[in-house]
């Protein structure tokens, strides 16, 4: 098992689409949590986007008490969307590359081929996690310094508590993807049928229900994404109308943080699953 982890996480080190990924998602941080804000406080009157906002207010917002909210408020869909990729192109890329095979040869069952992927999957997410956060707490720093801000920072457990709940979002996204890869036995079809779910399907449902079905509530409270999504609300401790897209009050801290549990634990346990029950090519 613990040579079995060792390959994964230096094939998962030593291939380009990790990091890529990494960066996209990094990028996108930075861009929406401090880019697009500096340049609305920097205009100020000036731009449309921030009329009748305190500039005082928009600063705030870049400033290093606020940096979980920018470390993380994104993972609910749009890094959320890399994670599902990240999953389903190393778990997926096995079957397309016709490897699984090979591996399967050199003595390691199936379920333990499959808790290694699984266990460099979420020592990956967690280097995601911590190289975005010391991103975004950089950034922060440079800004109120620049600005004369408030150098304040979250306690302690506020901050681990927000990179556990970030990864737990990711993770949970990842396994989504390792699963669609392990039923369709590729790369392309689950990439496109997640990053669809996650930016179109289950946005749209959400809106739907409560617009036009608000009884049917207990639906949308169960997908992934409202519960991720509850989960980075909790942590983070977000006024509403500040949220980002996907972030939102809908079900407790609690309930969401055990309802992203059940789904990793469902989505690992099926695709452990569906490798041993069936022909691997």
């Amino acid at each position: 098992m613990l040579g079995s982890y060792r390959a994964e996480v230096l094939k998962l080190r030593k291939r380009s689409a990790v990091w890529v990924l990494f960066g996209a998602g990094l990028v996108l941080s930075l861009i929406f949590g401090y880019l697009l804000p500096y340049l609305g406080y920097a205009t100020g009157d000036e731009n449309p986007q921030t009329d009748g906002v305190p500039r005082s207010e928009i600063l705030r917002g870049m400033l290093p008490e606020r940096v979980m909210d920018n470390t993380i408020g994104g993972y609910p869909i749009f890094a959320g969307a890399l994670a599902l990729v990240l999953g389903a192109i190393v778990v997926g890329g096995e079957y397309t590359w016709g490897t699984l095979k090979t591996i399967l040869t050199q003595r390691p069952g199936r379920g333990t081929v499959l808790a290694s992927q699984f266990l460099a999957l979420a020592t990956m997410i967690a280097v995601w996690v911590l190289g975005i956060f010391a991103a975004c707490a950089l950034c922060s720093i440079g800004i109120a310094a620049a600005e004369d801000g408030s150098m304040d920072w979250p306690g302690v457990t506020a901050i681990l508590e927000g990179l556990a709940g970030g990864w737990l979002v990711l993770m949970m996204w990842c396994l989504a993807g390792a699963v669609l890869a392990v039923a369709f036995r590729n790369v392309a079809l689950p990439i496109g049928l997640g990053v669809v779910w996650i930016l179109g399907i289950e946005t749209l449902l959400a809106g739907v229900v409560s617009s036009l079905l608000p009884d049917l509530d207990v639906v949308s409270n169960a997908l992934p994404g409202t519960n991720a999504g509850s989960l980075v609300f909790s942590v983070t401790g977000m006024v509403a109308a500040d949220a980002p897209p996907g972030v939102r009050d809908a079900v407790g801290g609690g309930r969401a943080l055990l309802t992203l549990l059940a789904y990793c634990a469902i989505f690992a346990v099926l695709a452990v699953w569906t490798t041993r029950r069936r022909d691997v090519t």
